[in-house]
């Protein structure tokens, strides 16, 4: 796909996140725009996922075009008026960290019964295995235990995010009732529910309180009970939390993968969460 050329000029800057920052169009509301930092094949793999996610009918913002300022590269998206993510939903009103907790979890659920076309996506074994060849922290004899643990896991053909943090997921409230969507779909692929669940408890447990403040715009204390809610929904009242939880964090450890990729920085107090399992 060749990208577009634009002039950012025309749009204002609405947030920023590890990989690039949102802008709204100035004059035509039904225009986002999504812009990466660095890495412009990125931004043409996560367009190619989202247009295949969202003719699945799974809840995404219509994907647009991929363009370019000259300099860097962005994908445009339908732009969803009023929407808030579940991170700042809960910084805006604590008092319903639980209820918005319960409703991720069930958007989650969802999609995570969703049995994809593999010829379409990639396993998400696969791109851990890439990612864990490309690790330069980790030594060759924890890769190779890493590795074992991964092919380990349970198959499946479900729908997986990838980076299942609770920013990244959305919602637009209209007449009291809300509309829940998925958005940053980069790493959007198939597996194991759990590569997926690991995600949000590492993002609600295990950042130090500066970083939750800066990123998901509350406390640590607040993310904790957003991870109690979520987990008590996911699982279900019959589930052995303590067993439940010994395999959470597991999974949690290996999202160090992701997150090493993208910050290129070694991540001790994620990856604590495989010691004496993993390695």
């Amino acid at each position: 796909m060749e990208p577009i050329l634009i002039d950012l000029n025309d749009y204002v800057r609405t947030g920023e996140g590890a990989n690039g920052a949102s802008y709204n169009h100035k004059t035509d509301s039904s225009i986002m725009l999504k812009m990466y930092f660095r890495n412009f094949e990125a931004a043409g793999l996560e367009l190619e996922l989202a247009k295949k996610v969202y003719a699945m009918g799974i809840p995404t913002p219509e994907p647009g075009d991929l363009v370019t300022d000259g300099e860097r590269i962005g994908i445009r998206f339908r732009r969803m008026d009023g929407k808030k993510s579940y991170s700042r939903a809960c910084g805006d009103e604590p008092e319903r960290t639980e209820e918005y907790a319960r409703e991720f979890a069930q958007l989650c659920k969802k999609l995570h019964a969703i049995h994809v076309d593999t010829t379409q996506f990639e396993n998400v074994k696969e791109r851990l295995y890439k990612m864990l060849a490309a690790n330069p922290f980790f030594t060759d004899e924890q890769k190779e235990k890493i590795h074992a643990f991964i092919a380990a896991a349970p198959e499946a053909d479900t729908a997986i995010h990838g980076d299942l943090q609770f920013s990244n997921g959305i919602f637009v409230e209209k007449d009291g009732v809300r509309t829940p969507y998925f958005i940053d779909l980069g790493d959007f692929c198939y597996g194991y529910p759990m590569f997926d669940v690991g995600m949000v408890y590492l993002c609600c447990c295990l950042n130090d309180e500066s970083w939750t403040m800066e990123q998901y715009h509350m406390s640590n204390a607040t993310a904790a009970r957003f991870w109690d809610a979520f987990a008590a929904e996911y699982f279900g009242p019959e589930a052995d939390m303590e067993e439940v939880m010994k395999e959470v964090k597991v999974y949690a450890g290996l999202k160090t993968l992701i997150i090493e990729r993208d910050t290129h920085c070694a991540m001790p107090q994620f990856r604590a969460m495989l010691e004496g399992v993993v390695y």
